[in-house]
């Protein structure tokens, strides 16, 4: 009987196949079997394991490294890589690159995010969280003159609240956000000195904040971000426009 001839369709996809092999192996070996910091088995040994070549698991590292799930560094083992959100911030930060006005998108997450991150952090806070956001808040005012310096200033307080929360997957996405987050505060500041606005009313709003996370009042905390938050959509619809 003569054997069937292979289809073009079948042939594109054993490379698929096997890559889709390769990736599943190493992603039961980074959730199941090591730990973050742990060498990974070499592309030779894994090739030879899995019947695929190197080229093909090589890509299949790529693929991994990509999705923030490795660390490939060249003469060495990969090595798996700490929890991370890298490609959540690689998203927004190529949303806001290819049109400004996703700042607006940025900012209705922002405050599904961070109202219930201010409400966390004054059940969660601990003294020292909280001496490290009055650290920042006097870093904003020590930079009132200096808007690189207050806005790098405003994006630590945010991060540190998030922090304060004790939610390591808040913290992470807060974190990766800041690239953004620093994109949204240049825009903010020129409406905000479009509108006759002064920094000064910033400062007075993380530090409203701040205060409620001190008294652990929820609530209070919850309707102070909330209201920061409003005052910046304010100062980036008059950005935009």
């Amino acid at each position: 009987m003569d054997e069937p001839i292979a289809t073009d369709e079948a042939l594109a996809s054993k490379p698929r196949n096997q890559m889709a092999l390769v990736v599943e192996r190493v992603e039961n070996l980074v959730f199941d079997e090591l730990e973050p910091g742990h060498e990974l088995p070499s592309e030779g040994a894994l090739a030879q394991d899995l019947g695929v070549s190197r080229l093909t698991v090589r890509e299949g590292m790529r693929q991994l490294s990509a999705r923030g799930l490795i660390e490939v560094h060249n003469g060495r083992r990969p090595i798996v890589a700490s929890p991370n959100g890298k490609g959540i911030g690689d998203f927004f930060r190529n949303a806001i690159r290819r049109d400004p006005r996703a700042l607006l998108d940025l900012l209705e997450v922002r405050q599904a995010l961070e109202v219930h991150i201010a409400l966390l952090a004054a059940r969660n806070t601990s003294r020292s969280s909280i001496t490290a956001m009055q650290a920042a808040i006097e870093d904003m005012r020590s930079g009132i003159e200096d808007p690189d310096a207050f806005n790098e200033a405003d994006v630590h307080f945010h991060e540190l609240l998030a922090a304060a929360t004790g939610n390591q997957m808040l913290t992470t996405l807060i974190e990766e956000l800041s690239d953004s987050q620093r994109s949204s505060r240049v825009q903010s500041l020129v409406g905000h000195t479009k509108l006759g606005r002064q920094l000064d009313e910033v400062l007075q709003q993380h530090t409203a904040i701040l205060e409620c996370v001190e008294r652990r009042d929820e609530s209070g905390a919850a309707a102070a971000m909330r209201r920061h938050l409003r005052s910046t959509g304010k100062d980036l619809i008059a950005a935009l426009r």
